[in-house]
């Protein structure tokens, strides 16, 4: 006869004649029932302790974060700084191209004007070439002459009218001689001028292209500095933080045995880091099933 659990509660000191299977059932119940107690006990210690547990890393990881934000705050101060470095670098390094153009454009009218001098030059050698040509005839013409008079002085079959008109050809020729000597003194004087120009051009073409070289070399410094402090500030970055959050386990089922509530329990995957807490990593979440065994 099974229990009459309504009379029970009506009647609570009267006595019902129950079978031994009865009690058996109600024992495998009570059984069951302590035993589902005492796993729920177990889970709810667990749970207190990993609650503990993750209370510390959040004790550790808000000291982490306040470090972090201070580092953060010094970095930014940092950052600010290496900006306005970085603007005056670009400013200066602005200012160091357009040196370098004006230079360049200088070097280009020194050039120029240095093969315009030489063509000068070409041209005055050729003239006092043909003036030593020039020179030498008429030196040979003057000795000429002179032998000739030499000739009519020794001999007094000549008449003086000849001796008169080679006179006045070996004066013509003095004075010829003298203003081409005039102008060859001249031109070499104009050469030696512009000897000392192409040598001023030089000097000052060599100066520039030295000016040049520095300039390029602090460009190239500039540049690796550049880089260099591109490459700090990527190192400066916060590493980004994930979020994450406690998911609720009332209504999940095993998609295996269909178990719920307290027979699914929640543990982390070793296999899924969503995120680093400064060294700490942080674990993604999957589910098990305490009857079957089944993981989701």
């Amino acid at each position: 006869m099974p229990i009459d659990w309504p009379e029970a509660e009506e009647k609570p000191n009267k006595k019902q004649g129950v079978e031994g299977k009865d009690l058996l059932e109600l024992r495998a119940k009570v059984n069951d029932l302590e035993k589902q107690l005492t796993d729920t006990k177990n889970d709810l210690n667990r749970t207190q302790s990993n609650l503990k547990s993750i209370g510390d890393n959040l004790e550790g990881t808000t000291g982490e974060l306040e470090s972090t934000k201070s580092s953060l705050d010094s970095n930014k101060a940092e950052l600010s700084d290496t900006k306005s470095k970085l603007k005056q670098t670009s400013t200066e390094l602005e200012e160091k191209t357009k040196e370098n153009a004006n230079l360049q454009s200088e070097i280009e009218g020194l050039k120029a004007n240095l093969d315009s001098a030489n063509s000068k030059v070409s041209e005055l050698e050729g003239k006092i070439e043909e003036l030593g040509n020039t020179i030498s005839d008429l030196s040979s013409e003057l000795e000429n002459s002179k032998t000739q008079i030499k000739g009519l002085e020794s001999s007094t079959s000549e008449s003086k009218e000849q001796s008169d008109k080679l006179t006045a050809e070996i004066q013509e020729l003095n004075s010829k001689l003298t203003v081409t000597q005039d102008e060859n003194t001249s031109l070499n004087n104009q050469l030696n001028d512009l000897n000392n120009i192409l040598l001023q051009k030089d000097t000052k073409i060599q100066e520039l292209t030295e000016q040049v070289g520095e300039k390029e070399k602090l460009i190239s410094a500039q540049t690796a500095h550049l880089e260099e402090v591109e490459s700090e500030l990527g190192e400066l970055k916060p590493p980004e933080l994930g979020t994450g959050g406690f998911a609720s386990e009332e209504r999940t089922t095993c998609p295996m045995c269909g178990s719920t509530g307290n027979a699914i329990k929640q543990i982390e995957d070793k296999t899924k880091v969503l995120s680093y807490v400064g060294h700490i990593p942080m674990y993604a979440k999957k589910h098990v099933c305490k009857k079957c065994g089944y993981e989701f």
